[in-house]
């Protein structure tokens, strides 16, 4: 019998199937062929046209890519100064600037912990920080979801080198951390925390400066954040920010930083572009928490089961992963894209529904939204809500 390496994907391939947990690429058109709640783009920038503009225009100055690693000849005056505004922006001394979140998750996690160190890493925390984890050669202690005195617990008994890691809003169910608790007991422990502001960034403090700064504790000695350039800010790419001598310490040791090609520049110009834009219109970041909240108490008086947002994530139980497949399905028919959230996507295993808020919604989208997600519930023939 002739050797057939890879037959065992067609059992996997199997299995999945039966589990109700296939996932398929579905390429979209250029046009809005759905109303979208399914996307990152929480203040309706990424088709923006200054925001386009800028990344054009940084096209047509820089070239089409970075042309190599930032160390060699991918660093640009533009990602230079987009930096600068990221840092200054957010409240930290110095920001870093890689080709996506998840590179800027791999890179603070195995450049800021070593073989002996501690990572203690909430339930709840996005795959990127978990494959950081897992990377980084450390410790690593999950502890349950947003137990601060779980954290501590943790630290104490390990005494020696430590960090703590978090998001900041929780992508699954938008539930926000505890982070002035979690910053308390790192404090008190000799710890570093480290926070991942993919989900707070241009929703949460004032003018969108992200969950640290409506915490207060955006340039702490002892705090680093890393963030993504692809939701709030419409774009593609992540970062890192935090202490001068922290940032130096990844361009000298973070290995997704120093042997990656540096973001290409369009991508560079969009995000800043759309960074000026919300210095100018802050306005957006209460917007986006607005129309969250409207969804939420209009889904939940409809009978429907929600978690009540911190931010721009609306999550919203379904009865099974085959159940939310079909109700997603059923949504994109109405004309509404969602989110379908499933294992092993989700760590508790119950999957959902997750619906982005946009601050670019008018009240008729949102009440169209809420009466085609309720209209489409599994096993529900619910009247049409407005």
């Amino acid at each position: 019998m002739p050797f057939a390496p890879f037959d065992w994907i067609n059992d996997e391939a199997r299995r999945r199937a039966a589990a109700g947990l296939v996932r398929t690429l579905r390429p979209r058109p250029a046009g809005p062929e759905l109303l979208d709640l399914a996307s990152n783009d929480y203040l309706g920038l990424t088709r923006h046209p200054e925001v386009t503009g800028s990344a054009a225009a940084a096209a047509h100055s820089w070239g089409a890519g970075a042309t190599g690693s930032r160390l060699v000849t991918g660093s640009t005056e533009l990602h230079a100064e987009l930096e600068h505004e990221l840092a200054r922006f957010c409240g930290f001394e110095a920001a870093l600037v890689l080709s996506s979140g998840y590179a800027a998750n791999l890179a603070a996690l195995t450049a800021l912990s070593a073989q002996g160190s501690l990572i203690v890493s909430d339930a709840g925390n996005h795959a990127s920080i978990v494959d950081g984890c897992r990377l980084s050669r450390a410790e690593t202690a999950v502890v349950p979801h947003a137990d601060p005195e779980a954290v501590g617990k943790v630290l104490r008994a390990h005494g020696g080198r430590a960090l703590a890691v978090t998001d900041s809003v929780f992508s699954v169910d938008g539930d926000a951390a505890p982070l002035p608790a979690l910053a308390e007991m790192c404090r008190a422990e000799g710890a570093a925390l480290l926070v991942d502001d993919a989900h707070g960034l241009g929703v949460l403090g004032e003018g969108g400066r992200g969950a640290l700064a409506a915490a207060g504790l955006a340039g702490g000695e002892g705090i680093v954040a890393t963030l993504t350039l692809s939701k709030s800010l419409g774009s593609q790419g992540g970062a890192v920010l935090g202490p001068a001598r922290v940032i130096d310490h990844l361009v000298n040791t973070a290995r997704t930083f120093i042997f990656d090609t540096g973001l290409a520049p369009a991508a560079a110009g969009g995000a800043l572009g759309a960074l000026r834009l919300l210095r100018r219109e802050p306005q957006r970041a209460d917007r986006a928490r607005e129309v969250a909240l409207t969804l939420y108490e209009r889904l939940t008086s409809a009978g429907l089961t929600a978690v009540r947002p911190d931010a721009a994530v609306v999550s919203v139980r379904a009865p099974s992963a085959e159940a939310a497949v079909r109700w997603a399905a059923d949504c994109r028919a109405a004309g509404i894209a969602v989110g379908c959230f499933r294992p092993p996507s989700v760590p508790d295993g119950i999957s959902r529904l997750r619906l982005t808020a946009r601050a670019d919604l008018t009240r008729e989208q949102v009440a169209a939204a809420v009466d085609a997600v309720v209209r489409t519930a599994p096993g529900t023939k619910t009247a049409p809500v407005s």
